[in-house]
C-alpha cells in the first residue's frame, strides 16, 4: 500500500466515524468520554491541531462544525443532555489521559 492509498483510507474511515457520530445524537460526550476516553469535542479538537500543523489558521467553533455538522451550540442545545451524577462520578474517576 502507498502513503498516498493509506491516506485515502485513514480519510474514508474518518468521513465515516464523523458521520456515525453525526447520526448517533443520542450518545452524549460525557458517556464516550467515559467508555472510550475521548468523545466528538477531543475528535474536533484534534481535527484542529492537525490543521495548525499545516499552517491552516482553524478556529475551535470550525473544527467543531465539521464534527457536529452544524454549530456547537446548536447541537448542544438540541441533544446534549445535563450529566447524570454517575456519569460525572465516573467522568472524575477516570479523567482523560491525553
Amino acid at each position: 500500500m502507498t502513503d498516498a492509498e493509506r491516506t485515502e483510507l485513514e480519510a474514508a474511515a474518518f468521513r465515516r466515524l464523523v458521520q456515525h457520530l453525526r447520526e448517533r445524537t443520542d450518545v452524549q460526550n460525557i458517556d464516550m468520554m467515559n467508555l472510550t476516553g475521548f468523545c466528538r469535542n477531543c475528535l474536533s479538537r484534534w481535527y484542529g491541531e492537525a490543521a495548525a500543523e499545516k499552517g491552516m489558521d482553524m478556529g475551535k467553533e470550525e473544527a467543531r462544525e465539521i464534527v457536529y455538522g452544524m454549530p456547537y451550540s446548536e447541537w448542544r442545545d438540541r441533544y446534549q443532555t445535563e450529566a447524570t451524577d454517575a456519569q460525572k462520578a465516573t467522568f472524575t474517576a477516570n479523567p482523560p489521559q491525553h
